[in-house]
């Protein structure tokens, strides 16, 4: 099953399992999506569950927001995530904030699917990675997933959370990852996973970036090194426990982000590890993200800018030679 097959059969299973749950974004019904996520749901759910909406990200946040509110469990489709702009007064001011506002007498178990990040060629303005933005917003949670099949079970677990979720999908994972689905594996419980086990630099990682990771390390075991990869999973809430039993291991750590490096999650990462990691650390933390720059057009002006297995690689051989 394909990356969006997966989130796809997410959706089916959550559409089938609870009247509660609809679908709602622009040409998520007819079209399916703009990268197809959601065809076929609404010839099986009708048009009263799976909804197409106006071009007006702000009224389709705060109508599936408020609809959360009472009682429903909306699923919403930014068609590219960097469109989440229009709505960021419904998502940051009002459902991230209502339950406490409200001394909780309202939750919002709202998902918010936001197809993002390079890789696709899709320019400055349909190709950035923002989850640092919402990681640093308190009352959400923030998922990032890597794999297909991560992608179908975090899904599921994120429509069944009384809390908004911001399910951030690489859209150059789609089409190019592929697995078997587990279907007694179950819910991740908002752990991060160690995807390869190794002793001499951790690195921390999340999203499509998991995979470039993976294949720096298999240079990097080539040139003699035993990397270990931490793939997050959510940026918030953290799962520092996985990250620190990691580093206590290899005494090195290297954080690998597509987000913009400064100000960048990964930045949070390496701050928490400078002071509580302190006396397990046998090197510079390396913060590996993408340039502070518009994401250009074409694929090696993409790759100058945004971290590759190559400039993966670069930083990680320096920390591990260190």
């Amino acid at each position: 099953m394909k990356f969006a097959e997966a989130i796809r059969a997410a959706i089916d299973a959550e559409l089938s399992a609870d009247q509660s749950v609809v679908v709602l974004g622009e040409e998520v019904g007819a079209l399916g999506g703009v990268f197809t996520v959601t065809k076929g749901l609404v010839d099986k759910y009708g048009e009263d569950r799976v909804l197409d909406s106006p071009i007006s990200e702000g009224a389709l946040a705060g109508f599936a927001a408020g609809a959360a509110t009472a009682g429903m469990r909306p699923i919403v489709e930014i068609m590219f995530s960097d469109f989440v702009m229009l709505a960021m007064d419904q998502l940051v001011n009002f459902a991230a904030k209502i339950h406490y506002m409200s001394n909780g007498q309202f939750s919002v178990p709202l998902v918010v699917r936001l197809p993002g990040g390079a890789g696709t060629n899709h320019g400055p303005q349909h190709s950035q990675a923002l989850e640092s933005w919402f990681a640093q917003t308190p009352g959400l949670i923030v998922a990032m997933p890597s794999t297909p099949s991560d992608a179908y079970w975090m899904l599921r677990e994120a429509v069944r959370l009384d809390d908004p979720v911001m399910f951030f999908e690489n859209k150059n994972l789609y089409f190019r990852l592929a697995e078997e689905i587990d279907p007694a594996e179950g819910p991740r419980g908002l752990r991060a996973a160690v995807r390869r086990p190794g002793d001499d630099v951790t690195i921390v990682s999340a999203g499509r970036m998991v995979g470039a990771s993976l294949e720096a390390a298999d240079l990097l075991a080539e040139a003699g090194f035993s990397i270990e990869v931490v793939d997050m999973r959510y940026l918030w809430p953290l799962d520092y426990g996985t990250v620190a039993a990691s580093v206590r291991k290899t005494s090195k750590l290297a954080v690998v982000y597509e987000a913009v490096e400064y100000g960048g999650w990964g930045s949070e990462i390496a701050s928490w590890a400078a002071r509580d990691l302190f006396t397990d650390l046998d090197g510079p933390i390396h913060r590996i993200g993408t340039h502070r720059v518009p994401i250009p057009v074409g694929v090696p002006l993409e790759e100058a800018i945004v971290p590759t297995p190559a400039t993966i690689f670069e930083s990680v051989l320096e920390l591990a030679k260190y």
